[in-house]
């Protein structure tokens, strides 16, 4: 052990395969986390539209406000419905989890309100919930998408994993193009929760 101790080359090396052989344990498995967590069956990735939607509500920020997690507890299974589970998120990129709650979490809230009562919250939140604290967004309404770089971010999801077809990426742009950005972030909220819930409800 003196010996060890006493010739630095020799410790480095000792340390360096330490650490190595440490690193490879906590790397390699993460090589296989696709296998180690299969998606629900009832998952489906995001439309064009929805993908375009989700760009905008990270872009406003609104995942600082809302969680997309509902944890295993009596409280949050009661108010938001089945606790989120690994398999439903496979396909996100980045996660939107959260942890902090200044407004309710989303994580299903698709098909709980309707499309108009989204465009109304949307432009003035106190008009629907009149407690709310959370900014109106009026110019999601005025800026229109062009769809000219959607069919790159199919695909770049695609490389990560996420299943969409050449046709899926094909029509993306002509998907999009048109569209505001209201119409966008409605259609990525109305869809939230909802292969979790038809996985919950039995479509296994």
């Amino acid at each position: 052990m003196q010996k060890i101790e006493t010739n630095l080359a020799f410790l480095i090396v000792l340390i360096l395969v330490a650490v190595s052989v440490g690193g490879m344990i906590e790397i390699f498995p993460l090589a296989f986390e696709g296998a180690r967590t299969p998606a629900i069956e009832t998952l489906k990735p995001l439309s064009a539209l929805e993908v375009e939607g989700r760009d905008v509500y990270i872009r406003e920020g609104c995942h600082v406000c809302h969680t997309q997690m509902v944890r295993p507890l009596r409280a949050e299974t009661e108010r938001y419905g089945h606790y989120s589970v690994a398999g439903e998120d496979v396909y996100e990129h980045p996660f939107l989890w959260g942890s902090k709650r200044t407004g309710p979490d989303l994580a299903r809230v698709g098909g709980r309100y309707s499309d108009d009562w989204h465009r109304a919250h949307l432009r003035d939140p106190r008009s629907v919930v009149p407690q709310s604290n959370m900014p109106s967004y009026p110019w999601l309404f005025d800026a229109v998408l062009d769809g000219a770089v959607t069919a790159r971010k199919l695909d770049v999801l695609r490389t990560l994993g996420v299943p969409y077809t050449d046709a899926d990426i094909a029509g993306a742009s002509d998907a999009v193009a048109g569209h505001t950005e209201s119409e966008a972030i409605i259609a990525y909220l109305q869809g939230l929760g909802l292969d979790m819930a038809d996985y919950a409800g039995g479509a296994r």
